[in-house]
């Protein structure tokens, strides 16, 4: 049975250990990424965990929001062991609600390439208004 959660802290080893089993630690740029995970996990404005039945940290989607229209979906994980069993999808659907429900909320994300057909599935839609301009220090690497 897998348990969510919302706003569980999570800790830095706990965080990077997921990382390794889930296809999200390769989003991350290598430059100061300690200290920035650490400052990721210290500050999103929502959180939902998702937890096997022998406690493992097993899903998470952070999001920022203002609580009163937008959510920013800025990661969203599974465990590869737990990919297709619909957790990821119910993270986002938890993290909506959490923020202040589907009625009020507008859920927005920059989606990697191979999760484009999971955005569609779950009823996104891609807009081409969308801007972003990356920060300046993003070197590409995987965490293992």
């Amino acid at each position: 049975m897998i348990k969510y959660r919302e706003n569980e802290n999570l800790s830095f080893e706990e965080y990077y250990d997921f990382l390794k089993r889930s296809d999200l630690g390769g989003q991350y740029p290598k430059e100061r990424f300690e200290e920035r995970i650490r400052r990721l996990l210290a500050r999103r404005s929502v959180a939902i965990t998702a937890r096997n039945d022998e406690e493992k940290l097993i899903g998470i989607a952070f999001g920022a929001t203002d609580f009163t229209y937008f959510l920013f979906v800025t990661d969203l994980g599974v465990d590869r062991a737990y990919a297709k069993q619909g957790i990821g999808s119910e993270l986002l659907v938890r993290l909506q609600e959490a923020a202040g429900g589907k009625d009020d909320i507008t859920v927005v994300t920059v989606a990697h390439e191979t999760a484009t057909g999971f955005y569609e599935k779950c009823g996104y839609v891609s807009e081409n208004r969308l801007f972003w301009k990356r920060c300046n220090l993003w070197s590409e690497f995987k965490v293992i």
